[in-house]
């Protein structure tokens, strides 16, 4: 029987798809044959995966030959100013200052020229002439950091200095062992002129002047950099100053917060510890008078009663180094809370890229506060100093900061007696009480019985 119509169109319509799909097999396959070709092809000539990689370069090399560079330049002790600057500052003798000298300047704060704190030029040493070697590693270890010890206000004027010429200069140090040595930096706040000359400062109560022999054994004790914008540091004038400046060069020690101009008065220090760039800057809300000021051409301190120029030289220094300090002047004396000025400004600070603000000024401890993760302790009370009546200042210590490169510090502090002259630690008794007393001075913040500061949870 023949095949219907029907089955003969539908056997013819299969025949036709059979071959339409042999055709696009069989083209698929040419295809490919063809692309792996012309792959093969280029692949041998490098045309499409480009030279090999060389081993022996990777841009973490290329990185390090610029950090290599910049260790030879800067190397890895302090880059310091070749500004012409000297000061200290002293404290009162007894219990009966004057409010006069040591309230805040209540006049209103002048416009004075702006200028923003440069990058200080590396010092050269006074004895070589010569820059500090530069063996600065490329990027600090991870997890390492740097140790920085802060102290209260110093000075060696009136019954101190009679006592350490019986004594001997090193006598403020007999009983701190190697702290100031051990650590990385150690940053104290100078409250007096050093020189033997000056001219007495008029309408103050106490005027201070010390002798350039106590630099040598501030020197040996391990004291890296003072701070000298403070309400004493022109008790001798402007003379007083420069002899200041002149005898802390000769010694190795640096300084801020004073300079012969308002832009040196500004301008930071820096230090390049353990592959971190470390900056230091000192500023005071505290002076007798508005010409104290340093102005362009004019020798004074750094203040902050506007605090423009001081917000704008921490900015400068945050685009310079990993880790910003400040040193403030500032608050009431003997007064164990920090006032409205002083948490303002802390916090300004901090704002401006200070990771670490220490104050002083009160003769007292003040309390700590963790401001947006970074730390202010208001007040370290006095250090090397004369003796009042007033027993608040018979208390101090020597707070310590570890920091790493990202900015992260932690705090601890070491209770001492401020005796005359010289700090001696207390006993576990004395030193618990303290160190609790510290915690509720503080703004929601632990201290542990070993001293260590935490943000309260």
């Amino acid at each position: 029987m023949l095949p219907s119509r029907s089955e003969k169109h539908s056997a013819a319509k299969k025949a036709k798809q059979r071959r339409r799909s042999k055709m696009w097999v069989t083209l698929n396959v040419v295809l490919i044959l063809c692309i792996a070709g012309i792959i093969i092809y280029f692949n041998s000539v490098g045309g499409l995966t480009g030279p090999a990689e060389d081993p022996g370069v990777s841009l973490s090399s290329i990185e390090g030959n610029q950090d290599e560079q910049e260790s030879n330049e800067t190397g890895n002790t302090a880059e310091v100013d070749n500004r012409e600057r000297a000061s200290s500052e002293s404290e009162e003798d007894n219990s009966n200052t004057s409010s006069s000298e040591d309230k805040e300047l209540n006049e209103a704060s002048e416009d004075t020229t702006s200028s923003t704190a440069e990058q200080a030029e590396e010092q050269s040493d006074p004895k070589t002439g010569e820059g500090d070697s530069a063996d600065k590693s490329a990027e600090p270890a991870d997890g390492e950091f740097v140790v920085m010890s802060f102290a209260g206000d110093v000075q060696f004027s009136g019954k101190v200095e009679e006592l350490l010429e019986r004594e001997g200069f090193d006598y403020p140090y007999l009983h701190l062992g190697n702290l100031f040595k051990n650590d990385d930096l150690t940053f104290i706040n100078l409250e007096t002129p050093v020189t033997t000359g000056g001219e007495a400062a008029l309408g103050k109560s106490y005027v201070y002047k010390s002798s350039p022999k106590a630099l040598e054994a501030m020197k040996e004790a391990g004291v890296d950099i003072v701070n000298l914008a403070n309400n004493h540091i022109l008790d001798q004038g402007q003379a007083g100053l420069a002899d200041t400046l002149k005898y802390l060069k000769d010694y190795q020690i640096n300084y801020v917060g004073a300079g012969l101009d308002r832009k040196t008065a500004y301008a930071p220090v820096y230090y390049e510890v353990k592959g971190m760039r470390i900056a230091l800057l000192g500023f005071t809300r505290v002076i007798p008078e508005a010409s104290w000021r340093a102005e362009s051409g004019k020798p004074g301190v750094a203040d902050a009663y506007n605090s423009t120029d001081a917000v704008k030289a921490i900015g400068q220094a945050r685009k310079e180094a990993d880790l910003v300090i400040v040193m403030s002047h500032w608050g009431e004396e003997r007064q164990t809370m920090p006032n409205d000025i002083q948490t303002q400004l802390g916090h300004e600070f901090i704002d401006a890229g200070a990771d670490l603000v220490i104050g002083g000024h009160p003769h007292v401890l003040q309390g700590l506060e963790s401001y947006k993760g970074k730390w202010i302790a208001y007040s370290t009370g006095n250090f090397i100093f004369s003796r009042s009546t007033n027993e608040e200042t018979w208390r101090t210590a020597v707070f310590q900061a570890r920091c790493q490169k990202n900015g992260a510090c932690t705090m601890k502090a070491t209770p001492y007696h401020a005796e005359l002259g010289q700090p001696v630690p207390m006993e576990n008794k004395d030193g618990a009480a303290l160190l609790k007393e510290l915690e509720l001075r503080s703004f929601d913040v632990k201290v542990g019985a070993d001293g260590s500061i935490s943000a309260a949870d």
